[in-house]
């Protein structure tokens, strides 16, 4: 049943893939103990379950996720009748402390955006792909798997806005900052074409004709993956910075500009306002550090 599930849950396949990670620990665990279909996981079993886990040193949040995988996939069997009733309902799991998102600070951000590696500027057609995607990234507040999927299609440049595909299929319409739209016109006018022709020697893909061609290639001429950006921001970050690191970053910056946080929410495409108040949090943390840093007697 647990490919079944896999197949029909509406959820990211970085998320699904975690999820049927958790699950299949689980049903290692419950098979030890005798039980040789879900019918047979009782509440009692899913409770000893979450208390051995936390045994294990495991932090809070990563048992709240293995939890959280439970729940999702027993409500969807006794949704479609495998299972009389769900075992899982109504099981609490740990929270630890939400730790506060990193934020890139100025020398950070600069060198990242504006300091293309020795490498990139041997190679001008790469390092227009790489400043499009990081200029993106921060500009728009992408999510690294918006970034990677869209397509020529999904660009209205002259308008400074792109359609995205986020979260559980959900479409958003975003706007461009002007620094992202001139990288993106130097990348699709002239250094697009460049990069497929310097690489396609290389390469034994067949690229797809418009109008869903991939925005970003890499290398090997295929659609640009979240591991392609890793390795982007590694070449050009002083420290180790993670793609999401520049969303966390643009989301707090408008808050500090006073944008109003509703606003931030449908830029950032998060469904529930909760998820975005955690930038608030930064934001007054921020102020607090640079109070107490520059105010003689903080």
């Amino acid at each position: 049943m647990l490919t079944e599930f896999i197949q029909a849950v509406p959820l990211a396949n970085s998320t699904l893939s975690v999820y049927q990670r958790d699950l299949e620990a689980f049903l290692v665990w419950v098979e030890r103990l005798g039980a040789e279909s879900p019918g047979q996981v009782t509440r009692l079993t899913v409770r000893r379950y979450l208390a051995s886990l936390s045994t294990r040193a495991l932090a809070p949040r990563t048992i709240a996720r293995k939890a959280a995988a439970l729940r999702r996939y027993f409500a969807w069997l006794a949704v479609t009748g495998v299972i009389p009733t769900d075992p899982t309902a109504g099981i609490s799991s740990p929270r630890g402390p939400a730790k506060l998102p990193r934020i890139l600070t100025a020398d950070e951000l600069q060198q990242l955006i504006d300091e293309p590696s020795t490498a990139a500027l041997a190679q001008p057609a790469v390092a227009a792909r790489d400043a499009a995607v990081l200029e993106l990234l921060y500009g728009s507040g992408l999510r690294v798997s918006e970034l990677c999927g869209l397509n020529l299609e999904s660009l209205e440049l002259e308008r400074r806005r792109l359609t995205l595909w986020g979260k559980g299929s959900k479409q958003r319409v975003v706007p461009i900052s002007e620094p992202a739209a001139q990288a993106l016109s130097t990348w699709l006018d002239s250094q697009r074409a460049e990069f497929i022709l310097q690489f396609s020697k290389e390469s034994t893909a067949e690229l797809l004709g418009e109008p869903s061609e991939p925005m970003f290639y890499n290398r090997r001429l295929v659609r640009l993956n979240p591991r392609d950006v890793r390795r982007i921001l590694d070449a050009r970050s002083p420290v180790p910075t993670h793609p999401h690191a520049l969303r966390h970053t643009f989301a707090t910056h408008l808050l500090d500009g006073g944008a109003d946080l509703r606003v931030v929410q449908e830029l950032l495409g998060h469904s529930d306002l909760a998820t975005t108040q955690i930038y608030t949090h930064v934001s007054r943390e921020r102020l607090r550090t640079v109070f107490e840093s520059s105010h003689p007697r903080a």
